[in-house]
Parts: C-alpha cells; sequence; structure tokens
C-alpha cells in the first residue's frame, strides 16, 4: 500500500511538470539525492541492540524546482527514509519535506509554506556532512530543520557581508498546527573575511499555556579551500508554570580537511552539559536518558564521482557514568546526487 503511495507521488509530480513544461515556462530543474549506510553495532548502552547490522537508506530527496514569473519561484520536495527506531519494519513512506512559493526583490527573499529553518541552515552547510550525520540541534531534538509559516532572508551592507534570516512558524515542522502558538526564530551573521563566517542566532517558542522556550545559539567558521573548522555554542531553556523549569546546552567542534583530490578526513564531538530526555526516541542513533552523552564522529570520504561518495566512518557516544556501555556504531556510508 505504501509503495503504492509512493508510485502516485512520483506520477503526480511528473504530471506537473510535463505540463508546465507544454507551456511557456520559467527555469526548471530535478533533482535529488540518496544516502544510506552498512552500519554495525559493536556496543550499545541498550544491550539488544549490540551486534545489530543492515543497510538502511537514512534520506531520499526528490525535488522540483520551477519559476512561475519574474521574481516568483516554487519549490516542491519529497522525503522519504526507512524507519531508524530499530522496531518498525516498513518502507520509506514519502512526506513533503518543502513546499513554499519564494518571492526575491533586490536583496531579499521571501518565502511562504515549509521552508528551511534559521536554527542550523548555515551551520549545516559549513558542516557539510549531513550525510554522516544531523547537526546537534537537529540531532539531539533541540530544534527543527522546517517550518510552516513565513520567512524572509538575505544580504546587507555594501559588499552584502551582512545576512540574516527570519521566520515565524507554526512551531510543529512540515506537521499540521495543534495549537494557536507559534515560533519565532532569527539569524544575524556576517561574512567577516574570505575565510571567517560567525552567526548569531535565537528563538521563543509557545508550545502550551504550561511551556515556553527560549533558545540561543553563537557559531563561528574558518573556511579555506583545503581546511573548515567550526564552533559552536547552544543553550535552551524550558519554563514550565506547574513543573521545575529545565535547560540544555551543548559545545560542538567540527574540523574537515582536503587529504587529496578524492580524499577528505573529517572529525565532530559533541558534548552535552545535560541528560537528554528524548535521546532514546532519536532516529538510527538512540542515546541514553540516564547520563550526559559526549559524542565523537570520525571518517574518511571517497569521491568516486562527481556527486557520488563512499564514506566509512564511526560514531562513538560515551556517557559520565561509568555503569551505562558506551555506543559504538560503523558504518559504510554512501551518498550520491542527482539532477536534471
Amino acid at each position: 500500500m505504501k509503495s503504492h503511495s509512493l508510485k502516485i507521488y512520483l506520477v503526480l509530480l511528473f504530471s506537473f511538470s510535463t505540463f508546465v513544461w507544454a507551456g511557456e515556462s520559467k527555469e526548471s530543474k530535478i533533482s535529488g539525492l540518496v544516502f544510506g549506510d552498512y552500519y554495525y553495532i559493536f556496543s550499545n548502552h541498550d544491550s539488544e541492540l549490540k551486534n545489530m547490522n543492515v543497510v538502511w537508506l537514512r534520506r531520499v530527496y526528490f525535488t522540483y524546482d520551477q519559476g512561475l514569473a519574474q521574481n516568483l519561484d516554487m519549490r516542491l520536495r519529497l522525503e522519504m527514509a526507512h524507519p531508524g527506531d530499530f522496531k518498525t519494519k516498513s518502507a520509506a513512506v514519502p512526506f513533503v519535506k518543502d513546499a513554499y512559493l519564494k518571492y526575491s526583490l533586490k536583496k531579499a527573499q521571501f518565502y511562504l509554506g515549509v521552508s528551511p529553518t534559521p536554527t542550523f541552515a548555515l551551520i549545516e552547510k559549513v558542516w557539510g556532512y549531513r550525510s554522516i550525520e544531523k547537526t546537534p540541534a537537529d540531532l539531539y531534538k533541540l530544534g527543527s530543520s522546517r517550518e510552516t509559516g513565513l520567512a524572509v532572508k538575505g544580504k546587507i551592507g555594501t559588499n552584502n557581508q551582512i545576512f540574516y534570516h527570519a521566520m515565524v512558524g507554526n512551531g510543529n515542522g512540515q506537521k499540521g498546527e495543534t495549537n494557536k502558538y507559534k515560533k519565532i526564530m532569527a539569524a544575524v551573521g556576517s561574512n567577516l573575511t574570505s575565510y571567517l563566517v560567525i552567526e548569531g542566532y535565537a528563538d521563543f517558542e509557545q508550545r502550551s499555556a504550561n511551556e515556553k522556550r527560549y533558545s540561543y545559539q553563537g557559531f563561528v567558521a574558518f573556511h579555506q579551500k583545503r581546511l573548515t573548522t567550526g564552533l559552536q555554542f547552544l543553550h535552551q531553556s524550558i519554563k514550565y508554570k506547574d513543573q521545575k523549569d529545565a535547560d540544555r546546552a551543548l559545545l560542538s567542534a567540527f574540523v574537515r580537511a582536503r587529504l587529496q583530490n578524492q580524499l577528505t578526513g573529517f572529525l565532530r564531538i559533541d558534548k552535552l552539559f545535560n541528560k537528554l530526555s528524548e535521546g532514546p526516541d532519536i532516529s538510527y542513533l538512540p542515546v541514553s536518558d540516564k547520563a550526559r552523552p559526549t559524542l565523537a564522529i570520525l571518517g574518511i570520504d571517497y569521491a568516486m564521482a562527481p556527486g557520488v561518495h563512499l564514506i566509512p566512518n564511526i560514531e562513538v557516544v560515551t556517557y559520565d557514568s561509568t555503569k551505562i556501555d558506551n555506543d559504538f556504531v560503523g558504518r559504510i556510508t554512501f551518498f550520491y546526487k542527482f539532477s536534471q
């Protein structure tokens, strides 16, 4: 049944693109990407996961971009993936990842619909290895990569050295609205030099009459042709009316270096300063909620061809408690993208 639904999605998408191309159309593009792994769990805080190994797809994108008029564009993107909870046996089911109209006015772009948030768009771009792992705010469920609402982003300054991205969303990602409250997000950054960039970010979200969330984040990155480094600090406060408040904080650093024309090495370390209540629900890499975790990621990227990569890597989660076994996952990640 799910396979049948996927076929319907693709037929409708191709039919729409064919209809647009048949008339007088602006520029259009079909593109996508696929990545996944063969993984082996050598050890885990959950003994039932030890020695688990399989091949799975962690992301499939199918994207259609279309110019509708001068300064007006649209995007429709479907995403699908195998479940990462180690329990569910189901096919990769498509859902809407992006669905927005974009209006460009001089140095600004306005978005209406489901679009990327300011939370970690820059960090994910500089990190450059979403195929290996999500950025920290995304991975530890402290923020969302998409929101449904209104957004504006652009550049200011004589040399466009200052950039900004602000958004008002439903606070429920790509999903439908479930309450009357909203989430406000804003990021401002600057390209201080051709190789040094900084960004500050803050958001406010009221999830219910009982719960409010405040987040702030700082990011700095150094980027040259063969070497990129990044440092991120994120703090989130959760305020409750009828229970004790909660705080989350993390520090993340990464480096990637071009070793040869086809080889790139990378290392990332995430240090969390609090226990993570959502840890067991993290897809593909569940984390214990009984102690404070530290994640280390190490790998080598082999570029087999333009847009095609094979990436052996390991993920190790250690805990500040000797009573909890460390998580050690070895993976061979594959990635490829396409466009037409």
